[in-house]
């Protein structure tokens, strides 16, 4: 809006200049000159006020009268001559400003404007140069994490699947052969989840005695290697799903069971079905209902346990062979 202000400032400026000649020309034939200037000047000085407000320019400044004032002798000659008729004023003979140089000012100032306009375009073309290079190097950047991520991932994969190739190969060795399975102690107190996926990194699960000849050659394997003491192991056996019904790790159900029996009283030092002089271990099993749904085996007759399965005990993984 400034600007339009400006551009109707000026054309009122020019046709004022074209018409001050003849208005000029009218007055000074009636007689009144002085009354003409004055009222053109301040016209002019009216417009030039607009623009420099519309153009938040700094006042223009015209040359200064160097006509000097009247002295005090002068002032007191005045006084006595009052009688005497005055004569006319006379014209100032120092040239005022003229809305031509009013216009070169202002013409000045926007011929400044402009170039400052000219040098801001040129800084934000260099800023945008640098933020699309900047742009790039972010790309190559995202690019090259990218690709180092799935590097690490791949790594991560091989070197899990070394740790399952390891273990399986751990387990087979050290541990016993049973068909196409192979079993291995752990000697690691751990709940029966954390027990079950620490054989998972190990490329296998938790024991999962599939027949009665398995669970046989995995007692005497127990019994063997923690005797004389008698250890419940965690077996891949829970109830979790629905009480009562128990399923293997993979989800099969349980064929069979060897749940622990409490012995027959058959007198002092009389044989029970655990060897002579076996203490009463506790009563029939399962009896944990909801509160123990997972299954260890006691590593003395290879009896079977309902716990709860944050206990911790040792464990058997099995591992395909």
């Amino acid at each position: 809006m400034q600007w339009v202000w400006v551009l109707g400032s000026l054309l009122a400026l020019g046709s004022l200049g074209a018409g001050k000649g003849q208005k000029a020309l009218r007055r000074k034939a009636i007689g009144g000159w002085p009354d003409v200037q004055e009222e053109e000047g301040a016209r002019e000085s009216l417009v030039l006020k607009h623009l420099q407000e519309a153009l938040e320019l700094a006042p223009f400044q015209g040359p200064k009268s160097t006509t000097p004032g009247p002295s005090e002798g002068e002032g007191a000659q005045g006084e006595e001559d009052e009688e005497e008729p005055t004569a006319a004023p006379t014209p100032s003979l120092t040239p005022s400003p003229t809305p031509e140089d009013a216009i070169s000012y202002i013409l000045g100032r926007l011929t400044g404007l402009d170039s400052g306009l000219h040098q801001l375009h040129v800084r934000l073309y260099t800023l945008d140069a640098r933020v699309a290079e900047l742009s790039r190097g972010l790309q190559l950047l995202r690019k090259e994490a990218r690709d180092t991520r799935e590097v690490l991932e791949a790594l991560e994969e091989g070197q899990k699947q070394g740790k399952r190739d390891r273990g399986r190969l751990e387990g087979c060795l050290k541990g016993l052969r049973l068909g196409h399975k192979c079993f291995l102690l752990f000697r690691d107190f751990q709940a029966q989840a954390a027990a079950h996926a620490q054989c998972g990194l190990r490329g296998g699960s938790l024991a999962m005695p599939a027949d009665q000849a398995q669970m046989e050659g995995l007692t005497r394997y127990l019994k063997a290697a923690l005797a004389p003491y008698n250890w419940p192991v965690w077996l891949g056996i829970h109830d979790r799903r629905a009480e009562g019904l128990y399923l293997f790790e993979s989800g099969q159900r349980v064929s069979f069971f060897a749940w622990h029996r409490a012995p027959l009283d058959g007198g002092p030092g009389a044989p029970t079905p655990h060897g002579p002089g076996h203490p009463a271990l506790g009563p029939d099993q399962p009896n944990g209902r909801e509160q123990e749904n997972c299954v260890a085996q006691a590593s003395d007759d290879g009896s079977w346990w309902d716990h709860d399965c944050e206990r911790r005990f040792y464990y058997v993984c099995e591992f395909p062979q």
